[in-house]
């Protein structure tokens, strides 16, 4: 790391299975989007000799962006594995997307790597959900490297972008975050801009020149040594605040001179465990250019300074009855842990799960258990079979190159699983394990949808099954009360990418409809109903009364139903009856066609005939009597209301307490948290938040989050009612 003069690309980079974990690294970047990840990721496979020119293979696609929804959503828009091999290691490089709206594609990311390279625009700066996305990071310990993209832009200054990420990443030790490498400038350009031609190696004092399209190494001038050996001092300083040895610092500061060597040990060990942070400069290559700049320098910390699927703690493992195991820390030859971080369908070969394999070897063609737990709140089953995998591979844009086995710390796809969903555990056929699913955000963005035509219809029910097969941040729900299909997903663009795959991948069309809350009605004081239901037409008649008094109950009472005839009015065998027919009734509503809650239904008289009553009869009197004492009472339409926990810097608290007022919201208070952060807790009505989700982010940059959960439904203003009730009648 920084030592090394490479002239020449490494290996070719057609990776194959990894023969032992220490061979392996794991490395997922991510950053906001339009940050660069996806041209970085092109760039260090084209330096690794994986492609014949920039992002491009042997068919001419892209190594990442290959999916044709990608290219024409100008964006990332899922999880791409792309791996090369840089001096004997083999590297997965895990692209993610950038736009908030595919953080499950992000997580998965994280839960396959061990290490991750934060990629930060020069022109773009720091944003909130990349400082979250830190936390994230830091909260379990990850490895974690800065690289500086787009430092051609105007204005880009490198130093600049140094001193922010040290700010926003440092926390309490900003000295953890400081650069490896200096940007060497060419002349000034027309605009007075002077491009990055090279790099200056701090520890090595040697000049990385990239102007020519390869990296050539030279000496300093004299005028680079000033600039170059005060940062240089700093960084040795913050390298020997991080190091194990805790008579280093004692012996620098007394003047002793500490051997690059040494240094650099001290570097890779402080990295690998996640305490100090390096900065980095990357740019694509030049057209006709073999190396871009810094891509030799980014390959060498991650193959030196990242840390080994060895250096990762073991998963928590337990029998599928929840009976916990232990296990060896990425042993090859322990029993069969894997976790299939993502599902896709391709055209040409069916489903195909991309697998983090933890602990043992998955060979082709070998049985494994598949275990799936955890999800069912998001429309999975719970599932336990046992599945013959097809071919093993590892992709490289749509190419899927075979292998014939993968160890433990390495990826690769497995083909035709045909139940294993994302989330889910391979294992040993006779030795059942289950990882716990990794933390997901909670779909909060309602899409109700309706099949175009009926062919569309008999697609329906299995693209949706598929489609929530692949993503676990969306959750089907079939409400059964509004009777809508509803596809709850992140954020507008995870919707469009939702629509698009039912069209594309499984043929079906569907229309989007305007999503509908579950709204209650209940009365609003004591009413008086008289049901008759008699019919005298020839043959067998039908007769039945009952009179009924229906007076409102508490929230959260339902419906009661109490006899009070007296004399055998109605005869005791269609008591029942008059019941069944007034909740049946109670069901569909009595107003606006919402189910009826909250009230104590007393039967107090009736009449029967001897011959022509009957328990149909009963019933339907009963429902006439309901509708009757409807009709004489004052209807409260009740709504949903909701629970919000919203997760906001304090500089967005006042617009977003202001914002839940505006939507009839009530504060019940706020906490302050850590990183300046703070939680408002509020009750909203379901039917003022139904796109929050999209709004919030608006409101807050993207920078804040939230929660929600049913509290009880409770009466609509009346104006609000009015609308609804205008509404109900214009649609039919």
């Amino acid at each position: 790391m920084g030592d090394k003069a490479h002239t020449h690309p490494g290996a070719a980079g057609r990776a194959t299975a990894a023969d032992h974990p220490t061979s392996v690294r794991n490395v997922v970047l991510v950053g906001h989007s339009g940050s660069g990840k996806t041209t970085l990721v092109e760039a260090l496979a084209l330096t690794a000799g994986a492609v014949n020119r920039a992002g491009r293979v042997e068919d001419g696609g892209c190594v990442s962006d290959y999916d044709d929804m990608e290219h024409r959503q100008q964006r990332s828009v899922q999880l791409s594995l792309v791996p090369v091999e840089w001096d004997g290691i083999k590297i997965n490089l895990l692209d993610t997307p950038g736009y908030a709206d595919f953080v499950g594609e992000l997580r998965a990311g994280l839960r396959a790597a061990d290490a991750a390279l934060f990629v930060i625009s020069a022109s773009d700066g720091v944003d909130g959900t990349t400082r979250m996305l830190w936390e994230e990071c830091a909260a379990v310990g990850m490895p974690r490297a800065i690289v500086i993209t787009h430092l051609e832009a105007a204005r880009a200054d490198f130093e600049e972008m140094t001193r922010i990420c040290a700010e926003a990443f440092g926390g309490d030790d900003p000295d953890a975050v400081l650069p490896l490498y200096l940007p060497l400038h060419g002349p000034p350009a027309p605009d007075g801009h002077a491009p990055v031609t090279g790099l200056v190696g701090l520890l090595s004092r040697k000049l990385f020149d990239y102007a020519s399209g390869e990296r050539v190494a030279s000496e300093p001038g004299e005028a680079d040594l000033p600039q170059l050996d005060e940062a240089r001092s700093m960084l040795i300083e913050g390298i020997i605040s991080e190091s194990e040895d805790e008579t280093l610092m004692e012996r620098y500061l007394g003047g002793e001179q500490v051997d690059v060597k040494t240094l650099i040990e001290d570097l890779e060990r402080a990295v690998a465990r996640g305490v100090f942070f390096p900065v980095l400069a990357a740019a694509p290559a030049a057209e006709g250019a073999r190396q871009g700049l810094g891509t030799v320098e980014l390959l060498e910390l991650v193959t030196r300074g990242f840390p080994t699927p060895l250096e990762r703690a073991a998963p928590r493992v337990t029998t599928p009855e929840g009976a916990g195991r232990e296990l060896r820390m990425c042993d090859p030859e322990e029993s069969l842990v894997a976790e299939v971080v993502k599902t896709s369908s391709d055209p040409c070969v069916g489903r195909i799960s991309m697998v983090r394999v933890f602990s043992g070897t998955l060979r082709a063609d070998q049985t494994v258990h598949v275990s799936g737990h955890g999800l069912t709140d998001r429309g999975h089953e719970d599932h336990d079979v046992d599945e013959r995998i097809g071919a093993l591979s590892t992709p490289f844009g749509k190419q899927q190159r075979p292998v014939t086995h993968v160890i433990a710390g390495d990826l690769a796809c497995v083909a035709k699983l045909t139940r294993a969903e994302t989330g889910d555990t391979l294992s040993a056929k006779d030795d059942p394990l289950l990882m716990a699913p990794w933390e997901m955000p909670d779909p909060l963005l309602p899409l109700a949808i309706e099949a175009h035509s009926k062919p569309d219809e008999d697609k329906l029910s299995q693209g949706l099954a598929r489609l929530v097969a692949e993503d676990p941040t969306m959750r089907l729900e079939h409400n059964q009360d509004t009777h809508q299909v509803v596809l709850w997903c992140l954020g507008e663009a995870h919707a469009d990418v939702a629509l698009e795959r039912l069209r594309s991948r499984y043929g079906v069309q569907v229309d989007v409809v305007p999503h509908r809350v579950s709204l209650r009605e209940t009365f609003g004081g004591r009413a008086a109903g008289r049901g008759r239901h008699v019919k005298q037409s020839g043959g067998h008649g039908q007769y039945a009364v009952c009179e009924i008094e229906v007076e409102p109950l508490p929230g959260g009472s339902g419906i009661e139903f109490v006899d009070k005839v007296v004399g055998g009015a109605v005869p005791r065998q269609f008591i029942p009856s008059v019941e069944k027919g007034v909740r049946a009734q109670a069901a569909k509503g009595v107003a606006a066609g919402h189910p009826l809650i909250d009230v104590r239904i007393t039967l107090l008289d009736g009449k029967a005939h001897s011959v022509d009553s009957s328990d149909a009869a009963f019933q339907t009197a009963g429902a006439l009597a309901l509708r009757e004492a409807a009709a004489e009472a004052r209807i409260h339409l009740l709504e949903p209301v909701a629970e919000v926990g919203v997760l906001v810097g304090d500089d967005y608290v006042g617009a977003v307490m202001s914002d839940l007022s505006g939507r009839r919201g009530k504060v019940l208070g706020t906490e302050q948290t850590s990183g300046g952060r703070t939680l408002i807790r509020a009750e909203v009505p379901e039917i003022e938040i139904g796109r929050y989700a999209v709004d919030l982010r608006s409101l807050s940059h993207g920078t804040a989050r939230f929660d929600r959960r049913y509290a009880r439904h409770e009466p609509m203003p009346a104006q609000v009612a009015d609308r609804m009730r205008e509404g109900v009648r214009a649609a039919s």
